[in-house]
Parts: C-alpha cells; structure tokens; sequence
C-alpha cells in the first residue's frame, strides 16, 4: 500500500496539467518594450505605469524594460518590432497610434503590416484636440480661419504634424506648422516659450498626464477636437466631424480617426507563440482592473477606456475593407509633407 501511495504522490506532483509552460518561460527573464515617444511624453507615461503593474500579472513574473524610440513619429518601434524583434514573446511595442493605419496609408516609414502584430491591447481612445495658448486672440476655429496661427509639430508624420493639414483641407483653418520639436517636452515648452501660438494634433489625455498645471490654471483654448464622440470634459468645443456635413468627405475623416480610437496600443511582435500571447492578453485585460494600477493611472491624470486586442483587429479589418477611393483620400491627406521644418 505504501508503495501505491508513493506512486500516485510521484503520478500527481510530476503531471504536465500541473505545468505551466508560459510561466516557466517568462520566470526570471525580462521583457523588451519599445515605447514609440521620448521619456517623459504622453505614451511614455501610459507604457511605464502600465509595465510597472503588468509585470504581476504575467505568468513567471518577468521585468519588463522600457526601451525609446520617438523617430520617424514613433513609426520606428513598431518597424523595429516588426522587422528585428525575436518572435518569442520577449519583446512588445507601446506604439502611437499611427502606427495601425499608417502602412494603409502608404506612409514609407511603415515598414510593416499592422494585421500580422500579436495585438495585446490598448489602455485607452487618443481624442486630439487643437488649442492655443491663453494669451492668444485665436479663441475658437472660426478665429483660426481668419489669420495664420503657428503651432509646434513633432515629425513630419506625427499627429502634431498630421492633424493641422486635415483640419486645413476639410474646415479652411490657416495652421502653420512647424515640425522637428522634441515630442516629448519640446512641443509644449515651445508653446510656453511663445515659439509656437499653439499644439494640433496632441491628444487631451498627454496634456492632462504631462501639463496637469495647463488644465487646472486655464492655460488653453482648446477650439476644436478630433474625436469620434465628443470628450465629456469639452462639451462645448465642437468635434470636427460635427462641422463637416459632405457625406464623402466625414467617410474619410471617419477612416482617419480610427488611427485614434485604437489610442494607446500594445502589441507582441509578429508569430509570438500563440500561448504566449494569450497570457499577454489576459495580463492586459487583468491590468486595466487591477485596482492599484487604476490609483495610479488616476494620480497621473491618464484616461483608461480599454480596447483588447481583438477590438483591435476588429477596427484594423474595418479599414482595410474601406472603399479604394475613401483609402486614396485619406492617406493624402495624412501624407507627411507640407511642413516647415525648425
């Protein structure tokens, strides 16, 4: 009998069910993150809070590393990521959120297909909003209609960049942009400096998380905001598709901003096992729940309205099944040209 025993204890501690394959290959290792921004910006404050609450609940626990890359509008991460990164789970991307749509768009520095990432998540919708300065007797969008506002760009490909040339071509604003600004602090010390009259194209969750001080000390005039639905917080700046009343012309605008709606994006890098990914997923979607990280996502003013990761190839599906001609509109007009550069 106690040989019997001893054989079933033996049976039972030793059965693969008992394994778990995913965490004896995360334990002890570190993940690589490439965040598409510099230290200190908007994305680099949602990835690192994220990756500090993340690590818990991976299987096998492992550190995850933030690694910067802001070039080429944060279009190099999720490039690097894609051509470079080993594919065994290791590495993941913290991308902007240009990187989903921008190879639809034929932009040359997508040196990738966005539908084959392992797409983990998004901590939130990016709803970019134009303003200016306090100081400034640019007020509201009919004002900048009338007289030339300079505002502070980012890389030629850049929301900062990209958004003043829609809002030009669709509504007749007069944005003057000026690009190559560091996007981490660069773009808003130029507008505290004067450099700049104001931001386009930054979104209003980074100016709350980097400027609280912007928000609680009236310092904007936020006139118009690029969003899908209307932020609760600006009830009474218009969206701009509500000023947009050409059928064909809103169908552009609309593929446009689903760049936005998948915010702040996290994916693994293509052919990451797929039980690996999965872990991935379900660390993310715990994350957004865990009460701590919710604390501290609230005490660094960050907007979490999560998307999973098939919510996002959900929205990359829809695009890519758009109308040749809607896709040809609107890559012409995110298009990286026509900026000044400092």
């Amino acid at each position: 009998m106690k040989r019997i025993a001893t054989a079933l204890m033996v049976c039972v501690t030793s059965s693969p069910v008992l394994a778990d394959p995913v965490a004896d290959f995360y334990r002890g290792k570190s993940i690589t993150m490439l965040v598409a921004s510099g230290v200190g910006g908007g994305y680099d404050t949602y990835a690192r809070v994220f990756a500090r609450f993340a690590i818990k609940h991976i299987p096998g626990n492992p550190n995850i590393i933030a690694k910067n890359m802001p070039a080429a509008g944060g279009l190099a991460a999720a490039s690097a990521l894609y051509n470079n990164a080993d594919r065994d789970g290791l590495s993941i991307g913290a991308f902007a959120n240009v990187s989903t749509l921008d190879p639809l768009f034929g932009n040359p520095g997508a040196r990738y297909d966005s539908r084959k990432f392992g797409w983990i998540g998004s901590i939130g919708k990016l709803q970019n909003v134009c303003a200016t300065w306090h100081t400034s007797p640019v007020k509201t969008i009919d004002d900048a209609k009338k007289r030339e506002v300079i505002v502070a760009g980012a890389g030629a490909s850049s929301n900062t960049a990209v958004v003043p040339r829609i809002v030009n071509e669709l509504l007749g604003t007069r944005f003057k942009i000026v690009s190559g600004y560091d996007p981490a602090g660069g773009l808003t010390m130029a507008v505290e400096s004067g450099e700049a009259e104001g931001i386009c194209g930054l979104s209003w969750s980074t100016m709350k998380a980097s400027r609280p001080d912007w928000i609680s000390g009236k310092k904007l005039n936020v006139i118009v905001q690029m969003s899908m639905e209307r932020l609760p917080e600006l009830p009474d700046v218009p969206s701009v598709l509500d000023l947009i009343t050409d059928p064909e012309r809103k169908r552009v605008l609309e593929l446009i901003l689903i760049r936005q709606e998948t915010g702040r994006p996290f994916a693994s890098a293509p052919d990451t096992p797929k039980e690996r990914l999965a872990a991935l997923r379900t660390a993310f979607d715990q994350t957004m729940k865990d009460t701590e990280f919710l604390a501290e996502a609230e005490r660094n003013q960050m907007e979490i309205e999560p998307l999973t990761g098939t919510q996002i190839e959900d929205f990359l599906t829809k695009a890519y099944a758009s109308a040749p001609e809607v896709i040809a509109k609107a890559a012409a007009l995110v298009e990286p040209t026509g900026a000044k550069t400092r």
